[in-house]
């Protein structure tokens, strides 16, 4: 069922603490994050100001006044071949799951890419075991293009990274600008 009312906009510093309480929540209780200790608000700031001076979309899902979820895109590597390629990163509150918060951040991320000139993104998904992720993004039409196996110690165990990708606009058909 999804969320009444949803609205998906660009997140805005007022959000940054619903934003940071979301995340905590997911270093703290999940393995899709591969941070340990979860960041404090004023290193959230800087996060989203550093996305913000690259000019790449950072959202958020609006239900009633309570920021339900977040996504945002990042370069996917630094180096400058890599400029047309980004990452996704996609957070949504436990009230915010089963509800359609994760898939309506993502579509309208992935627009907002591809309005950007971008050709792929990424996912870099934390653990294998992070079904509802993976389906996510399969929903989107990514593929799985890769796993990096027990990279990642966490709750006493290692986790695996899953990579998936999804061209973006024409991807790699037509040379890029």
């Amino acid at each position: 069922m999804p969320a009444n009312n949803l609205l998906i906009r660009p997140c805005a510093t007022a959000d940054l603490p619903a934003v940071a309480a979301i995340y905590a929540d997911s270093v703290r209780r999940g393995t899709g994050s591969f941070e340990l200790e979860p960041p404090d608000l004023v290193e959230m700031q800087r996060r989203f100001a550093d996305q913000q001076a690259r000019n790449l979309p950072w959202l958020a899902a609006e239900s009633a006044g309570t920021v339900l979820g977040y996504a945002y895109a990042a370069p996917f590597r630094p180096r400058p071949a890599y400029r047309f390629a980004v990452e996704n990163s996609v957070y949504v509150a436990e009230a915010g799951r089963g509800r359609g918060v994760g898939r309506a951040l993502l579509a309208e991320l992935i627009a907002r890419c591809e309005a950007t000139g971008a050709r792929q993104m990424v996912a870099v998904i934390g653990d294998s075991a992070n079904i509802e992720s993976i389906a996510l993004h399969a929903a989107q039409g990514f593929v799985r293009s890769g796993l990096v196996a027990n990279v990642g110690w966490k709750f006493g165990r290692w986790l695996d990274v899953v990579m998936m990708q999804r061209a973006l606009g024409p991807g790699h058909h037509t040379p890029a600008p």
